[in-house]
């Protein structure tokens, strides 16, 4: 999920930088989706341990998010550091280095945070979806085995109305 969260920035970087889509962006966008996929599996990874612990769907989106802030801030924050100098070199090569460092920052920028504020209410969303699909299919097939059980011993259906 993280990767479209990545695209978003790093397509908006190379508009407003007026950069081209060349192999140094190319490189970055691979660099980019890396780092923002290790984002996306920590924060899931969490919600996913404290669901096995019992807690439920609402607080654990809640208490992952606020525990994994720092590790999902700090990671980007990083990268993005160590790229400013690029962005922003005049020297010669500098026409090559800025399009990779503009896309790994306007990426890491926007996979950060939406990955700190959508894929909490994603994960919270999905379960929900699947939680209500099991709930159906075990209704559907509980009233399916009912009414084979009434079948068998010769009660009759009971009509719906």
């Amino acid at each position: 999920m993280n990767i479209p969260f990545a695209l978003i920035g790093g397509i908006l970087a190379l508009v407003i930088g007026h950069f081209n889509l060349s192999v140094s962006a190319s490189v970055g966008f691979i660099a980019l989706f890396g780092v923002a996929v290790l984002n996306g599996v920590v924060m899931v990874s969490y919600f996913n341990e404290l669901r096995r612990e019992g807690i439920n769907v609402e607080l654990a989106v809640v208490k992952g998010a606020v525990l994994r802030l720092r590790p999902v801030l700090i990671t980007p924050s990083v990268a993005v550091l160590g790229l400013v100098p690029l962005l922003f070199a005049t020297g010669p090569g500098s026409e090559i280095q800025k399009p990779l460092a503009a896309v790994v920052i306007g990426g890491l920028i926007s996979s950060t945070l939406l990955t700190l504020f959508i894929l909490p209410t994603l994960y919270r969303l999905v379960f929900m979806a699947r939680a209500r699909a099991a709930s159906r299919r075990d209704n559907s097939c509980a009233t399916k085995s009912r009414t084979a059980r009434l079948s068998r011993i010769g009660l009759p259906k009971r009509e719906k109305g």
